[in-house]
């Protein structure tokens, strides 16, 4: 018989959870999603080394592609919609695969976690290269559709990062750069989506944030990079403008607007007293990176 795997153990502080009154009830679940954020934290070598390789990548032009079924694949699917919001970062380039389709995001579709062959074909399908970067997540760590993806990336030269929840797991190991969330086991038994799902969340939060970091997404701990695509945003962009540059709010907003909403552009613009072209041109002169271009001496 093989080894159960930790996710799917029964928690053996909570075997009378039904039983719970309704404060302990909450208490149990709350608690034990601090394990989580412990799972996350051991990992953090193995995440770093992630963030440096698929930055390098990307640089060359590459896409995230996310991989997962069930509610791994719903996670790679939510961190992949938000990078444009909050970092500008062009939504071809961040592209989710769910295992049986956009139905398997409202229905489990029977059978879909477990075919590699089509997880394979759907990172090929998507003409996979060099400079991507695939990141296949499963809780289990087995699922067939996240190591078919896998085996696709590899055999087209693109980074691979398994993220899995449990030791010596085949989607971790399969991958170039493999992180594992040893959460161990629920507060209801084999249900993944508990703090497992939390810590990959936790995870792909910190992976894609620190990579658009390392891209000069982000001015000290400034979010000036977003794109202003509804009015809480546009407040914000300005809100954000002030904080980099000191200005006052009619200022920041009139420059915002000659930059097309720009925050980069408008901080560089306020702080260096250039145009929106030349600010541009600077910026674009330093990568993209807002500290070097106003440390520059132009």
């Amino acid at each position: 018989m093989s080894q159960i795997p930790r996710t799917e153990k029964a928690h053996p502080e909570h075997a009378a959870l039904d039983a719970y009154a309704t404060d302990a009830l909450v208490m149990a679940f709350a608690d034990d999603q601090r394990q989580a954020v412990e799972a996350v934290r051991a990992a953090a070598p193995q995440i770093a080394r992630a963030v440096d390789a698929a930055a390098a990548r990307l640089r060359q032009g590459g896409r995230l592609i996310y991989a997962g079924a069930g509610t791994s694949g719903r996670l790679g699917l939510l961190d992949s919609v938000e990078l444009y919001p909050t970092f500008s970062w062009p939504s071809e380039r961040a592209i989710a695969l769910l295992a049986g389709g956009e139905k398997a995001l409202y229905k489990a579709v029977e059978g879909a976690e477990d075919d590699a062959e089509q997880g394979a074909a759907d990172v090929r399908d998507l003409g996979a290269n060099a400079n991507d970067v695939v990141i296949a997540l499963a809780a289990s760590g087995t699922t067939p559709y996240a190591l078919g993806a896998l085996r696709e990336a590899k055999a087209v030269g693109a980074l691979s990062i398994g993220i899995a929840n449990n030791t010596d797991a085949p989607v971790a190991n399969a991958a170039e750069f493999g992180i594992v969330l040893d959460t161990g086991p629920e507060v209801i038994s084999g249900s993944t989506r508990l703090k497992a799902g939390t810590s990959q969340k936790i995870t792909l939060n910190t992976l894609s944030s620190a990579i658009m970091v390392r891209l000069n997404k982000v001015h000290g701990n400034l979010m000036v990079d977003l794109k202003a695509t509804n009015a809480k945003l546009v407040r914000r962009s300005i809100r954000l403008t002030r904080l980099a540059t000191g200005a006052g709010e009619a200022t920041a907003a009139s420059t915002l607007q000659q930059c097309d909403g720009s925050v980069k552009l408008a901080i560089v613009a306020i702080q260096k007293s250039l145009s929106a072209s030349a600010a541009k041109a600077l910026l674009d002169a330093h990568d993209g990176s807002v500290r070097k271009a106003l440390e520059s001496k132009t």
